[in-house]
């Protein structure tokens, strides 16, 4: 190539050629009109349904849509998508209407330092019904969270669907949401927050989702809003009486926990994503603790009665022994007879499933189990190490449970201790009666350690069922039934001695109470490179 060929970064322009002149100070170009339009358009979007309806917001105590995610993001993360969306151009019922965002925000940040993709519905615009756009936007956020595998957090605060988009034939194409949520189930974490209503079928975000925290008196969830049930079956309620906090919270079992306000809930949904690794494939964070793992607790020989019958609190138990008694109760209100939290240990993120013998002397019935299988599998999910604390004298027998399915729940729960690959230990306190000792991970189902306090009892039955029903006619032949009784019931007891199954290697060891924390500690320690190795299958059969 001829050297007057050769192109060079200093060229000078020939007279020809173009001269593009800098433009002078305070003049204009197309580029600085053109995003000053773009600043403007934001600036209009993020008000969303305009100042009179984000008052109205505020006056019924609920913070709008960006205040929610402003809270729960760390500052100046979150990153917005599609936040130029409108409601969809084939929507002809919605033309000339004015959606900013389409009435949802979507976008990612980070939540205590680490990544999670989060949409909030918002109410300020349309209720915060779901349109067209706004779920594209949504599905396009789910599809990021997957291939990113970050935490999925919803705040919830939606009419439902948006009818005028929805109604008519063209709905046969809809419903993939729910698909997507069931394939992130167990890959990436799900939060939904219900901060205001979720209605219709959208109510089933919650229904797939991980963790449920709900705003009492202002988070509802249901499958018909108050307005279709009235039409539909002529019953007249609120919508808090339909599906608030206090009907999932205490009697459906389909919400987690309730909280006071917007800012509780946010608090929460922190504190639930601390205990949990971003997805599947990363170990549960661990956190620097003061708390020594070799900490003795003398408080914990006051902790039983004297009578085996008398009841206790368990939560006094957890508290004296995890790290700086803190823990994180799931569905504390719902199923009261047993008790599912997460709490550390040493650091190490832990969930425990515990019977609580201040209720019903912490009996096995349907709800409980259903409460415990959900939580076992949640934890194993995500490879979160399961603390069984055992005082069960079994399942809730009976014409009335019979009938409502006992034996496919008590099963439920069965299969998923059995199902559970996870570090498991447990610890018998006092009574482990019957098939209550097998679903709270009894020797059979693989503990990696299994210990017991002195006062543990481990048997089919109580020794006054062993009475009860072995030895009726004898009781009731004798001279005094009453001292008979008693003599029977003092030498079935000797039997239930737990130094004769830790004879006979049934458990691992007979523990100091005081030993409780030190020993579960230094068992996670041991235990977390734990490798199962199960028969190949495409999955198996889950009672329901």
């Amino acid at each position: 190539m001829a050297d007057s060929e050769t192109p060079t970064s200093d060229a000078t322009p020939t007279s020809d050629a173009p001269v593009s002149e800098a433009p002078a100070p305070g003049s204009s170009s197309l580029l600085r009109t053109l995003v000053e339009d773009l600043q403007a358009r934001r600036e209009h979007i993020k008000l969303g349904g305009g100042e009179a309806k984000i008052a109205r917001q505020h006056e019924q105590g609920k913070l709008t849509a960006r205040e929610r995610i402003a809270l729960l993001v760390d500052e100046g993360s979150f990153v917005e998508l599609g936040i130029q969306g409108r409601p969809h151009s084939t929507q002809r019922a919605m033309e000339g209407v004015d959606a900013p965002a389409d009435g949802v925000i979507t976008g990612y940040g980070k939540i205590d330092g680490r990544l999670a993709a989060v949409c909030a519905y918002d109410f300020t615009v349309m209720a915060g019904s779901m349109g067209m756009t706004g779920e594209f936007k949504v599905t396009r956020l789910r599809e990021l969270a997957l291939t990113k595998r970050i935490p999925f957090v919803w705040l919830l605060d939606s009419a439902g669907a948006r009818v005028q988009e929805a109604a008519g034939a063209m709905f046969a194409g809809s419903g993939h949401l729910f698909r997507e949520e069931v394939i992130m189930s167990g890959v990436i974490p799900q939060v939904a927050a219900l901060m205001g209503p979720c209605a219709a079928g959208t109510a089933y975000i919650p229904g797939l989702a991980d963790f449920v925290p709900m705003v009492k008196g202002r988070g509802s969830m249901a499958l018909a809003g108050p307005h279709l049930v009235r039409a539909a079956i002529g019953e007249d309620v609120t919508q808090e009486e339909l599906g608030g906090s206090r009907v999932h919270c205490r009697k459906s079992g389909v919400g987690d926990m309730e909280v006071a306000d917007d800012q509780e809930c946010v608090a929460r949904i922190k504190e639930y994503l601390s205990y949990f690794p971003s997805n599947c494939e990363q170990a549960p964070p661990l956190r620097p603790v003061s708390d020594p793992i070799d900490r003795a607790e003398d408080a914990l020989l006051d902790v039983l009665p004297e009578s085996n019958r008398k009841p206790y609190d368990m939560y006094d138990v957890i508290r004296l022994i995890v790290d700086d008694g803190d823990y994180l109760d799931i569905k504390r209100q719902w199923a009261k007879t047993i008790i599912t939290c997460f709490a550390r240990f040493g650091g190490r993120p832990v969930g425990i499933v515990a019977n609580q013998p201040k209720q019903l002397g912490g009996i096995l019935d349907n709800d409980s189990a259903d409460k415990a299988a959900r939580f076992i599998n949640l934890c194993n999910a995500f490879g979160t190490p399961l603390l069984f604390i055992q005082d069960v004298p079994g399942f809730m027998v009976g014409t009335k449970v019979e009938a409502q399915g006992i034996i496919r729940h008590g099963a439920k729960m069965l299969y998923a201790v059995a199902n559970a690959t996870v570090p498991k230990l447990t610890v018998i306190t006092r009574k482990a009666y019957g098939a209550g000792y097998y679903v709270m991970n009894g020797r059979a189902y693989e503990p990696d350690l299994i210990v017991a306090w002195p006062s543990a009892e481990i048997s089919v039955m109580g020794a006054e069922g062993v009475v009860e029903i072995a030895f009726r006619k004898v009781v009731e032949e004798a001279e005094d039934p009453a001292a008979k009784r008693a003599e029977l019931i003092e030498n079935f007891r000797k039997m239930f001695d737990v130094y004769i199954a830790a004879g006979n290697d049934m458990i691992d060891d007979v523990i100091d109470p005081r030993e409780t924390r030190p020993t579960i500690c230094r068992a996670l320690e041991m235990a977390q490179g734990k490798k199962v190795e199960r028969p190949w299958k495409r999955h198996g059969v889950v009672p329901v």
